[in-house]
């Protein structure tokens, strides 16, 4: 029988139920909330002891690519009360989100960081509890390593993959981004470009999950992943609109297939598909 090869890197509701009063775990409900009238979800009730992250003001600059400035995540990690022996447990509404937050803290070299199988549906549908409470936090002094650019493809990298077949480029983002009908949202505008990166094969990230939000077994993902050729002696580079799905599927391949030689490229189609030269196709 396939298992997971990381199972540690997920925790369940009845674990984290266990530890929400540990004080070597810290607990972030990540959403990625635009400026509005409207109060995130967290503040209507969240998971006792969780701080809040808004992923839009925090992880990405407003035009949506990544922030890798090392002293930005220090202070955000000090400020949420994260040491660097800290266990972090990352959970969200949306099912990219968590593992996007376990790739982003992975990559300045956080050495115990898991997501929540199932996320906040999961742990409402079980009726669990719930608070408006916001946490007293006492500040830290991370220290965050560079990032690591064995987690991180660049445009150029992904760029001499094409026409090589290694390695596989793996787009995770819906059919209709896929053939080109959407850029990200909705149809292309001005010097937007629609389409896929040449040979990339698709796979729409959700395809790792099953109805209630909770990931597929392990050998499901093997076959998942295999029928499209991505397997685990192949290199891959997963991408999507903004490196969010992407960092999903690459959570899935190498924290849970255990396939070792996998990158997100968060640049991702928000860069590819707004530059003039970039080879594309529909």
């Amino acid at each position: 029988m396939v298992t997971y090869a990381h199972p540690q890197a997920l925790v369940d509701t009845q674990w984290l139920a266990a530890h929400l009063h540990d004080p070597n775990v810290r607990l972030l409900e990540v959403h990625l909330d635009p400026v509005s009238t409207e109060p995130p979800p967290y503040d209507a009730g969240h998971i006792p002891e969780a701080v809040f992250w808004n992923g839009l003001t925090t992880i990405l600059h407003p035009d949506f690519r990544v922030n890798v400035d090392t002293t930005m995540v220090e202070g955000l990690l000090s400020r949420s009360g994260i040491a660097n022996d800290t266990t972090v447990i990352v959970y969200s509404a949306h099912p990219a989100v968590a593992p996007w937050v376990v790739w982003y803290l992975k990559l300045f070299g956080h050495a115990d960081v898991r997501m929540l199988n199932g996320g906040r549906q999961r742990w409402i549908a079980e009726g669990r509890p719930l608070t408006a409470e916001v946490p007293v936090i006492t500040p830290t002094a991370y220290i965050a390593t560079a990032p690591d650019p064995s987690l991180r493809a660049l445009r150029g990298q992904v760029q001499a993959a094409v026409g090589k077949g290694e390695p596989v480029l793996v787009d995770v983002r819906t059919p209709q981004e896929y053939r080109g009908e959407w850029f990200m949202m909705g149809p292309s505008t001005g010097t937007e470009r629609a389409g896929h990166i040449p040979g990339a094969v698709h796979l729409y990230y959700e395809a790792a999950l099953n109805a209630d939000g909770t990931f597929k077994s392990a050998e499901e993902l093997v076959a998942v992943y295999g029928s499209q050729g991505v397997t685990a002696d192949k290199p891959a580079i997963t991408y999507c609109a903004v490196g969010i799905r992407s960092a999903h599927t690459w959570f899935v391949l190498r924290y849970l297939l255990g396939y070792p030689r996998v990158r997100s490229y968060d640049g991702s189609w928000n860069e590819w598909g707004r530059l003039p030269d970039t080879p594309v196709e529909v």
